[in-house]
């Protein structure tokens, strides 16, 4: 009976220990999710017009999910809100609950970024308005970005800017793999987040999301300096393994590293472990070709002599 009630207390402890460290830290995730939409789109080896994501597919993405836990999830590749209403519901079934939805409708009325939280955002912004110069006329960012502001521990408050930049694909012969829109849209994307972060007294932020592009590359570029000012910096992100890719294309069998986190300067230093994660349970190329990537944001510590 001792040895039951022993085996019991560490049991309450372990769990008070996780829920501790866990109220310590917010859980940021940014998953693309491969078209979770209806579309043109061969199911096995069958090709299957107007059809929506396999619930095999819906399965694993949910199981990802539900292996990090995130508390604030921005998304990729959505459909319509219904589709984002579905998902919510889903996770709910199984027990994960965000009680808050954001959806943006854009230039791109197919594919859409959005956000579920457990976290009541403290300010939603949808900039859908944003535009640049390209090839002798004005285009407008395809999917736009979300601005949702959240309220920490201490008061303070930090921003999630959500991006979910052009594809390779074009069909504009001047501009192969679409190289210089996609830099152009980061552009105009990085130019709101100043005037929304750092020109309104603002430093602590994060750009999430699918940059289409390489760590290295002008598109990235784009938000680690503007001249001579710094902004942010990517957050290195592994699997279990050590591998830091998060696509597959399949038809190329190419693996790279396009999703991911940009952190403002001063958000850097509570980046737990400096680093992020990336998901690679059994099957996880099965619910999209994109792998989840998630960081740990830890609470600034109380003011010394606070009280409650």
């Amino acid at each position: 009976m001792r040895f039951v009630l022993s085996q019991w207390c560490l049991l309450l402890t372990a769990v008070f220990c996780q829920q501790s460290a866990h109220a310590k830290s917010i859980r940021l995730a940014t998953y693309n999710l491969n078209n979770y939409l209806v579309m043109d789109r061969h199911v096995g080896a069958v090709w299957r017009p107007s059809y929506p994501k396999p619930e095999a597919d819906k399965a694993i993405i949910r199981q990802v999910i539900k292996q990090a836990l995130p508390d604030i999830l921005a998304v990729q590749e959505i459909g319509t809100l219904p589709f984002l209403e579905e998902l919510r519901a889903d996770l709910a079934q199984e027990g994960v609950h965000y009680p808050y939805a954001i959806h943006l409708t854009a230039a791109d009325q197919v594919r859409h970024v959005a956000v579920l939280s457990k976290l009541s955002p403290a300010a939603v912004v949808k900039h859908n308005d944003l535009d640049f110069s390209y090839q002798d006329g004005r285009k407008r960012v395809k999917r736009g970005m979300l601005e949702l502001s959240f309220e920490r521990t201490d008061g303070s408050v930090f921003k999630l800017f959500v991006v979910h930049l052009k594809s390779r694909w074009t069909d504009v012969k001047a501009d192969p793999e679409s190289q210089q829109r996609r830099s152009r849209e980061a552009e105009a994307c990085r130019n709101r987040i100043i005037e929304r972060s750092y020109d309104l007294g603002l430093t602590d932020f994060v750009v999430v999301g699918d940059f289409n592009d390489h760590p290295a590359s002008a598109t990235l570029r784009r938000f680690y300096r503007k001249g001579d000012f710094d902004i942010g910096a990517l957050v290195p992100a592994s699997d279990s393994r050590g591998e830091h890719w998060t696509y597959f294309y399949h038809k190329q069998v190419v693996y790279s590293l396009v999703d991911g986190f940009v952190v403002s300067g001063s958000l850097t230093p509570q980046v737990v472990a400096g680093a992020g994660h990336i998901v690679d349970i059994p099957g996880v190329l099965l619910g999209s070709d994109h792998r989840m990537v998630y960081l740990d944001l830890a609470e600034p510590e109380p003011a010394l002599g606070a009280t409650d």
